[in-house]
């Protein structure tokens, strides 16, 4: 059984002292290796080439397999180099191009700002026949009214009624047509069935004083 003898030192690896840093300097005195840099460099390099180089090749790949796909160009496909062109929003030349390029596109064509745009022009379009008066046609001397002074002569006069229709005599050998109702076989009956079932229900005797 191993002891421990308190007059006999122990026995440890010797730990090696630290290293004194010498400051009087006032900045680092070793220089930086030139080595690490190098390797550095060259690994960068080599993994940007293999990465053009894998590109270029999914590239060349996937242009490959949408050739095959879409067979030889058409006569709606039309190659412009733009660059020539320069910038669009600050050149005319290149706003008329493209408008000339997309008038060859056939019908229905993409709309560019989702219809937000015709949608906006439309409303303006309807509010300004709503809210002002318009000719609807001059020759007749029809005029187009705002919908509020419309809606003001209606609740003045009232809507039109529509003249009762006469009925012609039944010629010999035709009877009257009958619909059979209900029409439905809900709870929501309409108005036909309401002023059938009105009509044919009994009316009660007046109460004589």
């Amino acid at each position: 059984m191993q002891t421990h003898n308190p007059h006999e030192p122990d026995k440890q690896e010797a730990r090696p002292e630290p290293e004194e840093i010498d400051a009087s300097h006032g900045y680092e005195a070793t220089d930086v290796r030139v080595s690490g840099v190098v390797v550095f460099l060259v690994a960068l390099s080599i993994f940007a080439v293999v990465t053009a180089v894998l590109a270029y090749g999914v590239g060349k790949v996937i242009n490959a397999h949408l050739a095959r796909e879409n067979g030889p160009p058409g006569k709606w496909a039309k190659t412009v180099d733009i660059r020539q062109l320069g910038n669009m929003p600050s050149n005319p030349e290149m706003q008329s191009k493209v408008a000339e390029l997309t008038q060859q596109f056939p019908t229905p064509r993409l709309q560019t700002d989702d219809g937000s745009e015709d949608i906006a022009n439309l409303h303006a379009r309807e509010e300004l026949l709503l809210e002002n008066y318009s000719w609807a046609n001059q020759e007749q001397g029809k005029v187009r009214i705002p919908i509020e002074r419309a809606m003001e002569l209606i609740a003045q006069s009232g809507l039109p009624v529509a003249p009762q229709v006469n009925h012609e005599p039944l010629l010999t050998g035709d009877s009257k047509p009958v619909v059979a109702y209900p029409l439905t076989n809900g709870f929501a009956r309409t108005g036909y069935e309401l002023e059938q079932t009105a009509a044919e229900r009994p009316t009660a005797p007046a109460a004589h004083k």
